[in-house]
């Protein structure tokens, strides 16, 4: 197994395992208990990682979390063609009638 990813985030940490899940890459998250531990360990020590099982996934994984790190949420909002209601820009679709968000909004 590869370390490919840590972080402070328990949250981002298990975003990417989602990410390379989604890729048919298989994954280990470890010290996701270690909180408890704040204080007494050097604060990166206790921080949860992603670890890829099969080194011949670690440069295909490497490259999924990197392109998940630079991509840039959708930041202009949208108006529903269907109920006309307002949306925050990363939305694919409407929260209030379920409309898909039009092809020149993503």
């Amino acid at each position: 197994m590869k370390l490919v990813y840590t972080s402070h985030s328990p949250l981002l940490v298990g975003h990417m395992r989602n990410l390379l899940e989604t890729e048919g890459i298989r994954c280990v998250v470890r010290n996701m208990g270690l909180f408890g531990g704040a204080g007494e360990l050097p604060p990166t020590a206790i921080w949860p990682e992603l670890w890829v099982e099969r080194p011949v996934d670690y440069e295909r994984a490497e490259r999924v979390i990197r392109e998940a790190q630079e991509a840039e949420p959708a930041k202009e909002g949208w108006t529903c063609r269907g109920c006309g209601e307002r949306l925050e820009g990363q939305f694919t679709e409407c929260w209030k009638c379920g409309r898909q968000r039009p092809m020149n909004h993503l």
